[in-house]
């Protein structure tokens, strides 16, 4: 997967906020708000090629869980699929 340029993320008002950006993305009329932990995840990944996997072992990482530990890595496979599915949706990835 890659994220598509020229989305990044500002904070508008304590809020993570993608904004669509540059002329190919002028009529980009959604506003998507991250969370905190998705925000992160999009800064680490954006302009390169990532995997599920890769933005789980991120998101174990960042949070300090120790991915010996089967359950902890489920949850972060888990919550990472859940947040390329949205991207998806969204319109903001490539596969």
């Amino acid at each position: 997967m890659k994220t598509k340029p020229g989305f990044n993320i500002r904070n508008v008002c304590g809020e993570n906020i993608l904004v669509a950006e540059g002329k190919e993305n002028m009529d980009f009329s959604n506003i998507i708000s991250m969370n905190e932990s998705s925000a992160f995840l999009w800064n680490e990944v954006q302009g390169s090629e990532f995997t599920i996997e890769d933005m789980a072992k991120i998101l174990t990482d960042n949070y300090q869980i120790d991915d010996n530990t089967p359950l902890p890595m489920a949850t972060a496979l888990a919550d990472a699929q859940a947040v390329a599915r949205q991207w998806r949706e969204c319109g903001i990835i490539d596969d």
